[in-house]
Formats: C-alpha cells, structure tokens, sequence
C-alpha cells in the first residue's frame, strides 16, 4: 500500500514547519524514497480557532466548515491519515472524522496514552484559552486515569502572551515568562508538563527545557511516522 500523510496546517504556520521536521527527524530515512510521503496543506486563512471557540455559533461552525473541506482535500488527494498540528482545532476534530474515511491522528488521544503508559498522574496543560477553557486535555486525560491541572490565571495570561505576542508574531519567545509559567506548574504539585500548542512546540524547539515536559506536538510526528508504516531513526516515545 502506497501510505501518504496528509498534514492539515497553517495553525500557524511555523508550527506546521516545526511539525514537518520533526516527522523528517524521526524516520530513520537514508534516501529521499525512504521517507514520509506528505501532502502538507498550510490553510493559513483558517479563522482562530480560539476566537471561534469562544464565541461560539457561527464562527465555531465556520471553523468546522473549513476543517472539514480541507481534509476532504487531502483525502481526495490520496492521503491515507491526517495530522493536525494545532491542538485547539481538537475540538472540532471528532465532528471532521465522521465526516471522512481515513483516520485522524489525535494528538491528545496519543498523548494521554503515553503520560498513562509511563505512569504519570498530575501533567500542567500549557495551551490556548480556547483549549483550556472546552477542557479538551481534562476530559481525555480524565478517560486515561490522569487529572490533568491547569495554570494559574496569571501564568494563564504568560501562556497566552508566549503564544499571541512572541511565537505567533515570529519572535523567540522570552525564556522568563516560561520559567513563570513552570514555577506555577511546580508549585501546584505537578509531576509533568505538557506542551499542549504547537506554538509551545516552536518555542521548545528554540529553547532547551527539561525532560518534565512532553511535547505532543512531537507525539503527533512519531505516530505520523508509524502510520506510514516508516521505521523510525530514535524511538523518542512509546
């Protein structure tokens, strides 16, 4: 069977960037035959899904309305699995699959089962507004055994900022305003952390943060790369 990821981006795009190399990275590829067959579709008119979330109606259904065109696109086009790389689009995800015959990779899904698998009860959830506030991480942590924690209102606010004002407007990211944000998780008795944006993802990929935390972005390539039945360079996570 001739496999083909479809990648279903733009959210934002960076972050769409971040998750193409971090599949490339983790096939164990020597030639250009040997790697994932992609189609990457960076629909960077997509409306905020955040903002759609919140205001509800028909801006939520919009969102669902282009989510779902795009990946009939990349069904069409032979794709035989779909990655999204934006962990609040999630909450329109389930309603897309009913609506397509090939499988959507669930980023959160994957992620809750590997935090199970290695035993780890307490993850602070590092995402959107619009992520925390449709409790997409609590409810399927919850179904995995895991009670999943929140930041503080303030280390809320940094949240957002590292992702809105920094990563989102091509900046680094300010490494302070993480460690804020860390020291909040820590102190609210967390035994992990989860990068749960790909725009978290883009700024680890800038910074060096330690082992506590687990990228689902990172997640999502790994299961991309097995879905394509590519072996895989390093077995970062299982």
């Amino acid at each position: 069977m001739n496999y083909r990821l479809g990648v279903l981006g733009g959210m934002g795009p960076q972050a769409t960037n971040t998750f193409y190399q971090f599949v490339i990275d983790r096939t164990d590829a020597r030639t250009d035959q040997e790697h994932v067959n992609a189609l990457i579709l960076s629909d960077s008119d997509m409306p905020d899904r955040t903002c759609a979330i919140l205001q509800g109606g028909q801006a939520r259904e919009a969102v669902y309305q282009r989510l779902l065109a795009d990946a009939r696109l990349l069904e069409g086009a032979g794709c035989t699995c779909i990655a999204v790389p934006c962990n609040t689009s999630h909450f329109f995800l389930d309603r897309v699959q009913g609506e397509i015959g090939i499988p959507i990779i669930h980023m959160i899904r994957e992620t809750a089962r590997l935090l199970a698998s290695h035993g780890l009860k307490r993850p602070g959830i590092l995402a959107t507004d619009g992520t925390i506030q449709t409790e997409l991480y609590q409810k399927e942590f919850a179904a995995a055994g895991i009670e999943a924690v929140i930041p503080s209102p303030a280390a809320q606010k940094l949240v957002m900022s590292l992702i809105y004002d920094d990563i989102k407007a091509g900046r680094d990211g300010d490494p302070q305003k993480f460690a804020e944000i860390h020291q909040d998780l820590l102190f609210q008795g967390c035994d992990c952390g989860v990068l749960a944006c790909t725009e978290l993802s883009v700024f680890a990929d800038k910074h060096h943060l330690p082992h506590f935390y687990t990228d689902a972005m990172a997640v999502l390539a790994q299961r991309a790369v097995e879905a394509c039945h590519k072996p895989l360079r390093h077995i970062f996570i299982k």
